[in-house]
């Protein structure tokens, strides 16, 4: 390890998870990287799983509140959730352990617009953070640190941070050293601005300065990041890809567009990798991301020549496309940029871009606002994570979604959104396999054929019933029947389908 440990400093610190575990205390608040299932500690997650487990065994509480930048994976909130060793998690998870744990109410969550988690941190309004745990793929000579596969918040835990403990971990390419553009969003108050203004655009350094004092502990690793592989492409994720792309098409000719000044953002998921699909045999060339992630679809855009830049935080890819990564770093280097969190989703940057965003939903009702993180207005998926920093700044926004979901059971256009993430102000374009809704410029009332064209046929009928009881009542500027303006989702819980929604 000692060409990935150059300094002499932390050299000296290398002790097992374990022991660096020893570091983690009853009611700390953790900050770890990791975000999509990458860049995540490997080690010390276990480590503290292990201790909560022995203290429990005890009879003793040990638990952590746990700050991370996105999702990590089963062997980080997993195993730490089968533990029960998380009493809060923000602002974003995905593991199904830690989601039955939320909704079961043995784990507190808050679900934050990614773009604020850091700041929130920054400014205190989380308390004190105790411990940063930050993987990466090399300390230089000076103390730096090379970042992994992402970057998320680790800037602002390490700055935070009381003590902080580093895994070096040997799987993760020493190519992607350089990939990485470092920089600092000054304090507060009056920031100046960001200076990017075009995708590609290096602001900062290759490295994260840490104060090496602060150090307490280094583990060293050497296992993958743990995304899960895409699913094969099918039907209706062709078709959907199919709609956006005839959406862009539609901008194209309308002058808003052109061939070669496409900037996306795409979430995460196997519509989105067919969209990229799609785009392979399409006529836009030059193709740029500014965006959270960097997918598979990217990579093959990449390429085919498609795609000549994409800006993220981290790496979403499927282990095939994770293990091409560390084989080709050095090569993807040339098109990826790397940013931590607070630039990737800054607010003003993505304004400045002039970007189409596109990001999955549970539902939209059909005045357009859409749910992207509950199921029947109570059950907690994953999480908003930054689909509002790019829908509520983008040129242009859109939301992809199947028309239905278990097997017909569920209708992704209801009546009436049981929660709502992205109200109708900042959705303006919804597209399922039966086409696209384009929203724009359309009062509340006019909005309702648009939304119900693009719902499953079998649901149709009973969105077009409510909206006729609805708009009988004397306020129509946005017509709802309070009384069963949720009975799709209320005949999902008590008949097991939204098909038995007649009134």
């Amino acid at each position: 390890m000692s060409e990935r440990i150059a300094n002499a400093e932390l050299q000296s610190k290398v002790m097992t998870a374990d022991e660096a575990a020893e570091f983690i205390h009853h009611n700390d608040t953790v900050g770890m990287s990791g975000f999509t299932g990458a860049a995540y500690p490997k080690a010390l997650p276990a480590a503290i799983a292990d201790k909560a487990t022995q203290i429990h065994d005890r009879g003793d509480e040990f638990t952590i509140n746990l700050l991370t930048g996105a999702s990590t994976a089963p062997d980080c909130d997993g195993v730490l959730a089968e533990a029960d060793a998380i009493n809060y998690r923000m602002p974003y998870q995905s593991d199904p352990v830690l989601r039955s744990k939320i909704n079961a109410g043995s784990t507190k969550f808050q679900d934050i617009h990614l773009s604020h988690s850091g700041l929130q941190v920054e400014q205190g309004f989380l308390g004190e953070l105790d411990v940063a745990v930050v993987e990466v793929t090399r300390i230089t000579e000076d103390g730096h640190l090379i970042p992994s596969s992402g970057l998320g918040n680790n800037l602002e835990y390490l700055d935070a941070a009381e003590k902080i403990v580093i895994e070096v971990n040997t799987w993760q390419s020493p190519e992607l050293e350089g990939m990485a553009d470092v920089y600092r969003v000054p304090p507060l108050p009056n920031r100046t601005p960001i200076p990017i203004n075009n995708v590609g655009d290096r602001i900062g350094t290759p490295h994260v300065q840490i104060d090496t004092s602060k150090v307490v502990a280094v583990v060293e690793t050497d296992a993958p990041d743990r995304n899960s592989p895409f699913k094969p492409l099918d039907k209706v994720s062709t078709q959907i890809a199919g709609h956006f792309l005839d959406f862009l098409e539609g901008e194209v000719a309308a002058g808003r567009l052109t061939y070669d000044g496409y900037i996306m953002q795409s979430g995460v998921g196997n519509v989105p990798n067919a969209v990229m699909a799609g785009l392979l045999d399409s006529k836009f060339e030059d193709i740029q991301a500014y965006t959270e992630v960097v997918q598979d679809g990217m990579l093959d855009l990449i390429d085919a020549g498609k795609m000549t830049v994409a800006s993220a935080t981290s790496f979403a890819l499927s282990p095939e496309y994770a293990e091409k990564m560390n084989r080709e770093a050095s090569r993807y280097r040339r098109h990826l940029v790397v940013r931590p969190l607070q630039i990737s989703n800054s607010p003003e940057v993505i304004r400045r871009m002039g970007l189409i965003s596109s990001n999955g939903m549970i539902e939209a009702d059909i005045y357009g606002n859409i749910n992207s993180t509950h199921i029947s207005g109570t059950r907690i998926m994953n999480g908003i994570g930054g689909s509002g920093d790019f829908t509520r700044n983008a040129f242009a926004s859109t939301f992809i979604s199947p028309s239905v979901a278990k097997d017909g059971a569920i209708s992704a256009v209801v009546p009436f959104a049981s929660h709502i993430d992205h109200t109708e102000h900042d959705a303006m374009v919804v597209i399922t396999e039966y086409g696209y809704a384009d929203l724009r410029g359309l009062a509340p009332r006019d909005r309702v054929p648009k939304m119900i064209s693009v719902a499953h046929p079998d649901y149709r009928p009973l969105l077009e019933e409510y909206y006729e009881r609805a708009a009988s009542d004397s306020h129509l500027h946005t017509p709802h029947d309070l009384p069963t303006a949720f009975y799709f989702h209320s005949n999902l819980a008590e008949r097991g389908s939204m098909k038995a929604a007649a009134v």
